[in-house]
């Protein structure tokens, strides 16, 4: 067998939403060589978007076992107990990556984003100005400390969150809903898959299941800038909200 190849088509059918599919490509492929640790790292994945959360969790105490101080695999494995609704765990290992990661942005706004659906609004507020000191250009976190702003009634200041979120970006509002009016039926939502994506077969709701696909993005927003506009519009036009 190709484990390579295998590999491949497993991440393939990730992208494409395919999850059950992934799983059984991975699934071979830890049977072909179980001592590879990025193998393990995406059955982790894979199952933490199936919803088996359990499973997951044993993938990623594993890895942490080999790593301990890795800080991607402790904020995936606080995901995954957040899903668990084992809150305070995942709190601290929040705390644990972001200890060992302190000048990575990204870090700070995967907290402010668990603080925000935990509601803890003033932290969540806290963690994406310090995201924003260590990375001004995050539209992102402009956009969704401006999102917390607006529950917690500071609306000058979400409005200026808004503001800077979108021209970080060149996103304008009235510009891009006429554009809609004038696709018609086009579909508004931009081609992410890993969030756009969801296997239907999976027993779990959207709602519990966007945190780990918006975290997901999240990661490729900060490699790779020209996917904010995209991202930014995404949230804009309904996911946040839903997360919530």
């Amino acid at each position: 067998m190709n484990n390579v190849k295998e590999f491949d088509l497993s991440v393939s059918y990730f992208k494409e939403g395919k999850f059950e599919l992934a799983l059984e490509k991975i699934e071979s492929c830890i049977k072909a060589d179980a001592a590879n640790l990025e193998y393990v790292f995406f059955r982790a994945r894979v199952n933490s978007r199936l919803g088996s959360f359990e499973k997951a969790l044993e993938d990623f105490d594993r890895l942490i076992g080999f790593e301990p101080f890795n800080p991607t695999y402790i904020t995936d494995r606080a995901v995954v107990l957040h899903l668990l609704k084992r809150n305070q765990e995942a709190m601290e290992e929040f705390d644990r990556a972001l200890n060992l990661d302190p000048s990575n942005p990204y870090r700070y706004s995967s907290r402010a984003y668990f603080k925000d659906r935990i509601g803890d609004f003033k932290g969540a507020i806290e963690d994406y100005n310090k995201a924003i000191d260590l990375d001004p250009e995050d539209a992102v976190a402009h956009n969704n400390r401006g999102l917390i702003e607006e529950k917690l009634g500071y609306i000058e200041k979400s409005k200026k969150s808004f503001n800077k979120a979108d021209e970080l970006v060149g996103y304008n509002p009235s510009k891009t809903n006429a554009d809609e009016i004038e696709q018609g039926s086009k579909n508004s939502l931009p081609p992410i898959g890993s969030i756009s994506k969801q296997n239907e077969n999976a027993n779990i709701g959207e709602n519990q299941l966007s945190f780990s696909k918006y975290l997901g993005t999240l990661k490729n927003v900060f490699t790779d800038r020209e996917t904010q506009k995209e991202f930014l519009q995404f949230i804009k036009s309904g996911f946040k909200r839903s997360a919530d």
